[in-house]
């Protein structure tokens, strides 16, 4: 087999600079690119999530009107539905926050590492989870506070 034949078939040297946890296989440099665009994608997503929100909310407001003459029902239905766009809206800025901050952990060479104890969070947790800036104990340690 010609040498750029086995190149191909055989996986690039792994990078180091991400940390893995114990047991684990070393970061590839496809593995590294992928995660890279994964993030990229979920903040492209969170961002148009914000503004399909926001869209959703300012409609929400201009047909809202003051609410005089209107039925206590379709009053009681609107405010509803603000709330829960203004939930999704908060939501979809804290996970483009969270998408910004492992980012930014990514391209600083830091990403990886859990900015609680210090200790690798884990490659497998990452490729699942990439926004994630907690191993998984430390996580379930904050949840349960």
């Amino acid at each position: 087999m010609p040498p750029a034949q086995r190149r191909g078939a055989t996986p690039k040297a792994p990078v180091t600079s991400f940390p893995v946890a114990e047991g684990e296989e070393p970061w590839t440099e496809e593995e590294v690119a992928e995660i890279r665009e994964e993030l990229l994608a979920e903040m492209a997503r969170m961002e148009k999530a914000i503004e399909v929100a926001e869209a959703g909310l300012a409609d929400l407001f201009e047909d809202g009107g003051d609410g005089a003459g209107r039925d206590p029902a379709d009053v009681g239905s609107s405010n509803f539905e603000r709330d829960q766009e203004m939930s999704l809206a908060q939501n979809a800025r804290e996970m483009l926050e969270q998408a910004q901050n492992a980012f930014r952990l990514f391209e600083s060479g830091s990403y990886g590492i859990c900015e609680s104890c210090g200790e690798p969070i884990g490659k497998d947790r990452l490729q699942v989870f990439p926004r994630a800036t907690m191993c998984v104990a430390c996580k379930q340690r904050e949840e349960r506070r």
